[in-house]
């Protein structure tokens, strides 16, 4: 870290990365920033990138500013915007304020910026530092960056087990293998991601609504997104009767019933046809890259077992929250994750442990893929 950060640096640096956590799950396809402006001390504006990815962080501070901008130090979580798009650019909304000092965590890596919103700063006089809490910047907005670089979401498996990794007794019984703390959890991690997706036999035999379900939190509910192959899916099912108030996208093969896939589109779902793997099942890469396309950067996954072993095989899985009850059902219980052809322990997806939770008698871990 430079030495020019100061305490004070950091700690409004931190703030603007809590503020720009708010937006996770909204913005799409934008990045989530915050911002922060200082001025003798006094913070006099806040703002965070708005759901749709407008207005911007910068914007939303300035106008809680107003005056007090000109002289000011801001501190943005990733490096303002220097084209026109739908909204002018944050960098110049910043110089025409006035500011005297902008402090960002990192520079951004999309083509129609990458480092000259700094430059634009710079060449009016405003001095630029560049770095401070980057990790914590990138950690953000890694979706974002994902899609930019890999052309689909940041992929996250959420997955609730006993001890021994069954998700369900041998009858297909699993409402519920973890308590209410755990569940709270993972609809915080909704609120978190743009979409989720299950495969079809979890959307029939859970009948899931894939929404969030916390008070005040209710219109953070994410795009719901089904795999289904066969067109399993009833149409009386929830996923599909409210489908013009909550977006639905159902992926399925290209050489199904047309009447079939007409009877959906008139209910309101997206309907996205995809060719089978060797497997037989929906490419899951290809799968992915239509979502990154539709400009989904967050994605949860939340089964069912032939989903996550065709992401686990594709090497697609970028983050793990494993939920562990203290249960145990046995060897005939369903298995988190069905076989994918392993074969050399070496082989195997290997991922790193970052973090561990109680919740209750649960036990919450979260884990990255290792590069």
């Amino acid at each position: 870290m430079p030495s020019e950060f100061r305490k004070e640096d950091l700690q409004h640096m931190d703030a603007a990365l809590a503020l720009a956590e708010r937006g996770l799950g909204s913005t799409s396809p934008n990045p989530a920033v915050g911002c922060v402006l200082v001025k003798d001390g006094t913070v006099v504006g806040r703002g965070y990138t708005q759901s749709g990815g407008r207005p911007h962080a910068e914007t939303e501070a300035l106008a809680q500013a107003g005056d007090h901008a000109r002289g000011a130090t801001a501190y943005v979580t990733l490096e303002p915007c220097s084209h026109h798009g739908k909204t002018p650019p944050c960098a110049e909304a910043l110089i025409h304020a006035g500011i005297s000092r902008c402090v960002v965590a990192m520079e951004d890596i999309d083509a129609r910026v990458q480092g000259r919103g700094l430059e634009l700063m710079r060449a009016a006089g405003i001095e630029v530092e560049i770095g401070i809490r980057q990790h914590e910047a990138v950690e953000i907005n890694l979706g974002f960056f994902t899609k930019i670089r890999q052309g689909r979401p940041l992929i996250t498996l959420k997955v609730a087990t006993t001890l021994d990794g069954r998700i369900a007794t041998k009858s297909g019984q699993s409402k519920w293998v973890t308590g209410e703390p755990a569940r709270r959890a993972g609809h915080m991690l909704r609120v978190r991601h743009d979409a989720i997706l299950v495969g079809s036999g979890t959307a029939v035999i859970d009948n899931p609504r894939l929404d969030v379900r916390l008070p005040g939190l209710e219109h953070h509910s994410p795009l719901r997104v089904v795999m289904d192959g066969r067109l399993r899916l009833p149409l009386t099912h929830d996923l599909v009767t409210r489908a013009k108030e909550c977006q639905t996208i159902l992926m399925t093969f290209v050489d199904n019933d047309p009447a079939r896939l007409t009877a959906y589109k008139e209910a309101g779902v997206d309907v996205v046809s995809l060719h089978k793997d060797e497997s037989g099942y929906i490419n899951p890469a290809a799968a992915m890259k239509e979502l990154g396309e539709r400009g989904i950067t967050r994605l949860l996954i939340e089964g069912g077992s032939h989903i996550i072993g065709s992401l686990l095989k594709a090497n697609l899985i970028d983050r793990i929250v494993w939920f562990r009850a203290a249960k145990i059902i046995g060897g005939d219980g369903l298995a988190a994750s069905v076989g994918f052809g392993l074969e050399q322990l070496n082989l195997a997806p290997k991922f790193h442990l970052t973090s561990v939770s109680k919740l209750g008698d649960d036990i919450m871990e979260t884990y990255r893929r290792e590069l």
